[in-house]
């Protein structure tokens, strides 16, 4: 049985806790909810021209098609020859060779190299057969045999596989050179164009279906009006989707009317891949994904059809900021709901979200980056949950990683969120850390 139906099975048999009463789960347990169900619905895979597949993950295994190099190749400029003539040469004794050769990059030698002999060879050419060592021009010097055939002066004694690559030092033919999930960088464009793939098999990027909820809001373009606000949060996790690979679709804000918002979900199921929502998942009077996802969890009859289509995976999470974060299957298609505090709405995305999106385009490691770093100022505020503190990244004199909790961090603040390089992992106590303290921290992608 699949992780992700099991997850679902499980939270059906625990019930539920009613609206005021949401169980909060770990932080661990929703991540692991959360990636189990997103990575049993891979995007489908496509080719991808390769020099417009960066940023993409790969979704098949390469490998190398050829031995590389697929030739004995010289590493410099200079002359190749066999080690064994140039015994006991040195600058005042130096051997004399006949030049039998000349080999640019792309050709072959006519014929192998035979004893007392040498080929001129330029960087990147093929050694001829017969020799086992390249000497550099700078120790070399031209010369003439009598009759006038030419000859070069070697002033220094060679070593076998001098300055040779031999045929095979980086990859056999069949050697594996990416796995699926490989997030595709500048160098696997090299490495790939090398074997011949001008194709190459990648996840499509996962389409994300943006919204924000509440009637409050107004366009980022629109002049404020009395008690109305713009919606940041859409463009903040469009951005934040964008660099997790994604493809994000900005769906609008929705007003805080149950029908409305259950018919915009139903419409984005038809076609994304993942939903997120930011805002209405507290328990106030117009919190209507709280609402919607509350139906999910009270309605256990719903689960049984078409194979878990509709199920909560969790309604609230036992962190700070965004408690409220919530999750659920909604008609087959994963969605993820975000504490409109845009504070809270980027700790949820990095934590849920964005690993998310990384198991669906086949990470085998989607969870955030974790270091330990020095708290370089107080935490003192203490939390019944554990907290996630925007800081700004700094090395101490002794190598050392230091964490500088910002200013202006709380749930509804944006002020810090874009000088933030990691978030402090603060535990639940009711002391919180002092400065020079120990603790652990998501590094945060650049």
């Amino acid at each position: 049985m699949e992780e992700g139906k099991q997850v679902i099975e499980s939270i059906i048999s625990a019930g539920s806790d009613g609206r005021f009463n949401r169980r909060a789960i770990q932080v661990e347990e929703a991540q692991r909810r959360v990636v189990a169900v997103a990575a049993e619905r891979l995007v489908a895979s496509e080719l991808v021209p390769l020099a417009e597949c960066g940023g993409r993950r790969l979704a098949e295994s390469l490998s190398a098609t050829s031995d590389w190099p697929p030739f004995a190749r010289s590493g410099l400029d200079g002359y190749a020859l066999r080690a064994v003539d140039t015994a006991g040469a040195a600058p005042g004794s130096p051997a004399l060779l006949r030049v039998a050769a000349a080999v640019a990059a792309g050709e072959l030698a006519a014929a192998a190299l035979e004893p007392g002999t040498a080929a001129r060879v330029m960087t990147g050419a093929a050694v001829p057969e017969g020799a086992d060592a390249v000497v550099m021009l700078e120790q070399t010097a031209e010369a003439s045999l009598a009759g006038g055939a030419a000859a070069v002066l070697v002033r220094a004694a060679a070593l076998p596989g001098q300055n040779v690559a031999p045929r095979g030092e980086e990859f056999r033919l069949g050697s594996p050179l990416a796995a699926p999930g490989t997030l595709l960088k500048p160098g696997h464009a090299a490495l790939l164009g090398t074997f011949g793939y001008a194709d190459v098999p990648a996840y499509r990027r996962p389409r994300v279906a943006i919204f924000a909820t509440g009637s409050e809001l107004m366009p980022v373009e629109a002049p404020l009006a009395p008690g109305r606000i713009r919606d940041s949060n859409s463009a903040m996790v469009a951005w934040m989707a964008e660099q997790s690979g994604a493809e994000p679709q900005l769906r609008g804000t929705l007003p805080d009317q149950r029908e409305a918002v259950e018919e915009a979900l139903r419409r984005a199921a038809r076609d994304a891949d993942l939903i997120v929502t930011t805002g209405g998942v507290s328990v106030g009077d117009y919190d209507v994904i709280a609402d919607i996802l509350r139906k999910l969890e009270t309605s256990p009859a719903g689960h049984e059809n078409s194979g878990f289509e509709s199920a909560l995976l969790f309604n609230k999470v036992a962190m700070r900021p965004g408690s409220p974060t919530s999750a659920a299957l909604f008609e087959g298609k994963l969605l993820l709901s975000l504490s409109g505090n845009p504070g809270a709405c980027f700790v949820g995305f990095e934590l849920f979200v964005r690993p998310a999106l990384l198991a669906m385009q086949g990470c085998g490691s989607p969870l955030p980056r974790c270091a330990t770093a020095k708290l370089a100022s107080p935490v003192r505020k203490g939390s019944p949950h554990v907290r996630f503190v925007r800081s700004r990244l700094s090395q101490g004199e002794d190598g050392s990683l230091n964490a500088d909790p910002l200013a202006f961090s709380k749930s509804s603040m944006m002020a810090s969120i874009a000088d933030a390089d990691c978030l402090a992992v603060i535990p639940s106590g009711s002391e919180g850390l002092d400065a020079g303290e120990w603790t652990s921290i998501i590094l945060l992608p650049s």
